[in-house]
């Protein structure tokens, strides 16, 4: 298969579980909980809209678990960003997102650590973080996350999916 070229890396990333920071705090106004099945149209909209079909997809699996494998930061009772692991595969972190209006709130940063503590209670010692490019400075900076080599979307898991 030919390798396709990206404007910026793109592949695979991984982070040690091992030892995470405490979850950051956000505003006050902002929580982070595991989603239940109950708010399942919501945050689907939510991944849709505000992001890509193919995330509320993920999320759909992800919120079929039980418990379900799917954070939500929910402020003023709406959500307002999602997290979700073991969607796409086992041990695979993502897909996450976060309102535009609330970035720089910690939200993401919230999100994603929160969600890599439910991955370590479930005995997961590494997280892969799926398809990775313009938010590799986000994980880098905030867990060390490095790209695994030859882990572009051609070459992993993604190289089966469905387009169109």
């Amino acid at each position: 298969m030919e390798s396709k070229k990206y404007d910026v890396k793109t592949g695979d990333m991984i982070v040690s579980l091992r030892h995470l920071p405490e979850v950051p705090k956000t505003d006050d106004s902002i929580r982070i909980v595991r989603a239940l099945a109950m708010g399942r149209s919501r945050i689907l909209k939510f991944a849709a809209e505000k992001f890509e079909p193919n995330w509320a997809d993920e999320a759909a699996q992800a919120l079929s678990q039980q418990p379900s494998n799917c954070f939500i930061a929910i402020e003023g009772g709406k959500v307002v960003g999602f997290s979700c692991y073991d969607a796409t595969a086992k041990d695979f972190f993502g897909p996450i997102g976060v309102d535009e209006s609330m970035r720089g709130r910690k939200v993401g940063a919230a999100l994603f650590i929160r969600t890599l503590e439910a991955m370590r209670d479930d005995g997961y010692v590494y997280a892969i973080i799926g398809w990775v490019s313009t938010a590799a400075g986000f994980y880098e900076k905030l867990l060390g996350a490095k790209f695994i080599d030859d882990s572009e979307p051609e070459n992993s898991i993604y190289a089966d999916r469905v387009e169109g």
